[in-house]
């Protein structure tokens, strides 16, 4: 995970990097859109103005969503909020 805090006055920004380490186009957008999702409800939870890139790696593949979801809301909290 990578976080840039800016002073800007916007909405947080997510971005995703999903290799194809990860797995075939099905996987890869099947984890991509499981980042998405967490990352849209963790939202209220980032600081204004954050950019974040979320980078998966080839274990988010065959990892639950519980398991994901607690990871990138652990590494929000240390990171972003």
């Amino acid at each position: 995970m990578y976080v840039v805090r800016t002073d800007e006055d916007r909405s947080p920004r997510f971005g995703f990097i999903v290799s194809k380490q990860v797995g075939v186009a099905v996987t890869r957008n099947t984890v991509r859109r499981r980042l998405k999702a967490i990352s849209a409800a963790a939202l209220p939870d980032v600081r204004r103005g954050t950019d974040i890139v979320i980078r998966a790696l080839p274990s988010a593949a065959g990892a639950e969503f519980d398991h994901l979801q607690a990871e990138v809301v652990k590494g929000l909290r240390r990171r972003a909020a």
